[in-house]
């Protein structure tokens, strides 16, 4: 599979059948709460990342936000194919100028996506597995998932960055799917 297009799920997703919590569905109003800072990197932490792990794998996707699975904590994994980055509390610092477009999606509101311009590149500040505050540059399609992880933490799905015209359409489309 190419990882650099996220994957529109075809059909909604068979949770029960996974090794993890089902996805939240739009319009649940979990997923527009902003989620709880963790005080700290905990085994409990590293067991809701794991299972977030057989989400995203699950999906197949390229990141995934803890309020996407219904727990309200600011927990989010990227993986572009080069292994999970762990964060707990990731905020951006610095972000490119430069935009990169690309094609994103959720499993929270399967079988639609959309083209967002986001920032190319991204300085983000968060505690990793072990606890560590880092501080990581992400570029490219780890930029695009990181941010888009973040909205999820922050109560904002990317339908929220379309104008309001695109975002009716892409929602009217995921009403019409999600009846059939």
């Amino acid at each position: 599979m190419d990882r650099t297009v996220w994957t529109r799920a075809r059909a909604w997703p068979k949770s029960a059948a996974m090794a993890h919590r089902p996805f939240l569905f739009w319009p649940d109003p979990r997923l527009t709460r902003p989620s709880e800072p963790v005080d700290a990197v905990t085994d409990e932490t590293r067991a809701i990342w794991a299972e977030m792990v057989d989400a995203m794998r699950a999906m197949p996707g390229v990141g995934l936000a803890a309020p996407q699975l219904g727990i309200p904590l600011r927990l989010a994994i990227v993986d572009d194919g080069t292994g999970v980055t762990y964060l707990a509390n990731p905020r951006i610092l610095h972000a490119s100028t430069i935009l990169r477009e690309h094609e994103e999606a959720s499993p929270n509101l399967p079988g639609v996506s959309a083209k967002l311009k986001r920032p190319r590149a991204v300085t983000v500040a968060y505690l990793d597995e072990t606890g560590a505050a880092r501080e990581e540059e992400f570029v490219l399609l780890r930029a695009t998932s990181v941010q888009h992880q973040i909205d999820h933490l922050d109560g904002k799905l990317y339908i929220h960055r379309l104008s309001k015209t695109r975002r009716d359409m892409i929602l009217k489309k995921y009403e019409k799917l999600r009846r059939t």
